[in-house]
């Protein structure tokens, strides 16, 4: 069985307070695009993952065997899954690549299995494998609050390219959190941007963008500022930090100034993608 892990964007992401268990209380929107990695899982005497990407790790640490680790506890599965992965969302770039990748794997072992799970009981699971792997189960745009674990999906249907670039360098979420613990930061209007998503207005969806970690990430990878400039510079009606970084994302309904940023981005020798937002 196959499925596909795709990756999403913040367009909006609020870093309300700190909670007293130490994760931070967040209201966001977060949206699928049309980037993913794929996998694919059959039934096994016992687990394994071969993967095209050397550098990432085939024990607990993945986050697809700790999903099979997971499942296999709480409904008491004997077998094991042979697991082949196709990578294409890069690492640490704010684009919930692991987190796809385990909510593709819950999604099939429930399929295989016939365990006859709710989307809402598969991303229960999902919260004891990652932050981002509830939404990920879901797969739509929704205002998702708290550590991750509530998901509100609305309907939407963008009509706009989406650039996504990313340095070299990726960020690391847990320092991303440390500085804006010690720092103030914006805090953008999340019910004005799911609005302007379901209104399809694509002025006020630019001028909605906005990220809390931003800030915090710009002194981590310096890069990141460039990006960013260098898309409204050129044309791009609005451009912001995915999640924690490093990736930046630019919007624009001019396909044509979307190729040709995307070669120059491509000659610099930067990670890019040219996607879209899947409505829903």
């Amino acid at each position: 069985m196959k499925d596909r892990a795709y990756a999403k964007i913040n367009l909006c992401l609020d870093v309300v307070g700190k909670r007293d268990d130490g994760y931070h209380e967040l209201n966001m929107i977060m949206v699928p695009v049309d980037f993913y990695d794929v996998l694919e899982m059959y039934p096994a005497a016992e687990t394994s993952l071969s993967l095209n990407r050397s550098f990432l790790p085939v024990n607990e640490k993945n986050t697809i065997i700790k999903a099979i680790m997971v499942m296999q506890e709480m409904f008491h599965i004997e077998n094991g899954f042979a697991c082949t992965l196709q990578k294409h969302i890069p690492t640490r770039a704010g684009l919930a690549g692991g987190s796809a990748d385990a909510a593709a794997a819950i999604r099939m072992i429930n399929k295989m299995m016939n365990l006859r799970l709710s989307f809402r009981e598969m991303a229960e699971i999902g919260e004891k494998v990652g932050a981002d792997v509830p939404f990920c189960i879901y797969n739509v745009p929704a205002v998702v609050k708290g550590f991750g674990d509530i998901i509100q999906p609305f309907h939407c249907s963008p009509d706009f390219g989406v650039l996504l670039v990313k340095p070299k360098r990726g960020v690391s979420t847990k320092e991303a959190f440390a500085i804006v613990d010690q720092t103030e930061q914006p805090h953008p209007d999340v019910e004005a941007m799911r609005d302007a998503l379901m209104n399809n207005d694509y002025e006020k969806i630019a001028a909605s963008l906005g990220n809390s970690l931003e800030i915090a990430s710009l002194q981590l990878v310096k890069e990141i500022r460039y990006i960013k400039e260098r898309m409204l510079e050129r044309g791009f009606d609005g451009a912001l930090m995915s999640g924690s970084g490093s990736t930046v994302f630019g919007i624009t309904r001019d396909m044509k100034l979307l190729e040709e940023v995307m070669t120059e981005m491509k000659a610099e020798r930067f990670f890019v993608r040219k996607t879209r937002i899947m409505g829903y």
